[in-house]
């Protein structure tokens, strides 16, 4: 089988989304999207204490697209207008589908807060395709106990499918499309190869430490921490030096037109003004 081939290699710039300071590969300049996958941000490590909360994000709605959180620090309140209500604990995983409409709110629980401590995490929007913007919401939740782990020969890394397969081992979250989440851990100096979709586009992210990919690419954390993939090829290799994070993502390019705004992605600004009134008018739910 064939390595992967490289689309391009970037930085992780540092963005300004309101009061929070986070980084923001995915889109950079050069790089618009992964189809299917639209936007990348890795938030923290904040310090959270009483005196210190950036991360305490409000009400606010979502249509058209699956917004994904990993949590790989800390500890967050999720609440949605679907009634449900979840304490997200490191290592855990929280898929929305928004579907035709959400409303929901997340950040450190007061607990949390009150005893202080690290919080990091990497939020994902996943596209969906025209036939499925408008499907009804759902919410799904996995703990970390929960997700398979695939090792490499002498157990120094440690692969946790989250969605998809590889080798043997299926994830738990129900996709709405052809898609591979896995979180990539090096417990110590080692190495790893996965298998791939042909037709899958994809990239690396390095959340932490220091890897090499395919043999020949270095991504350092403050420095090159992303590549990205073509559809070309089926494989790829990696190695990673002692607690290096990393973050793997593939999926089939749906191949339609994008039309966002703020947090509706949906096909045509038709469909944007829609979203903007449902939203006014209630339909797609509260959150008291």
């Amino acid at each position: 089988m064939d390595l992967k081939v490289v689309h391009k290699i970037s930085e992780s710039p540092i963005v300004n989304m309101g009061n929070i300071r986070l980084r923001q590969p995915l889109p950079v300049e050069g790089i618009e999207m992964v189809d299917p996958f639209l936007l990348l941000h890795h938030y923290g490590p904040y310090a959270i204490s009483p005196f210190n909360n950036p991360f305490d994000v409000t009400a606010h709605p979502h249509r058209g697209f699956e917004p994904i959180t990993l949590l790989f620090k800390g500890e967050q309140l999720h609440r949605d207008s679907l009634g449900n209500e979840v304490i997200v604990e490191a290592g855990d995983v929280q898929w929305v589908t928004a579907g035709r409409g959400i409303v929901h709110s997340e950040g450190p629980t007061k607990e949390f807060i009150e005893k202080t401590g690290d919080l990091e995490g990497i939020q994902l929007w996943l596209n969906l395709p025209a036939n499925k913007k408008m499907i009804p919401a759902n919410y799904q939740h996995i703990k970390a106990s929960q997700i398979p782990i695939v090792e490499n020969v002498d157990k120094s890394i440690l692969l946790k499918v989250i969605a998809g397969s590889q080798n043997d081992k299926q994830g738990l979250i129900k996709t709405q499309t052809s898609v591979n989440v896995f979180t990539i851990e090096a417990q110590n100096n080692g190495e790893i190869e996965f298998n791939v979709p042909e037709n899958h586009k994809g990239l690396v992210y390095l959340l932490q430490g220091k890897a090499i990919i395919n043999k020949e690419t270095t991504l350092l954390k403050g420095e090159n921490q992303m590549i990205t993939f073509k559809e070309e090829g089926s494989r790829i290799e990696l190695e990673a030096e002692k607690g290096s994070v990393l973050l793997f993502l593939s999926g089939e390019p749906i191949k339609e037109k994008v039309t966002s705004w703020g947090p509706y992605v949906m096909n045509s600004q038709t469909e944007i003004m829609e979203a903007l009134r449902d939203y006014k008018q209630g339909k797609m739910g509260f959150l008291y």
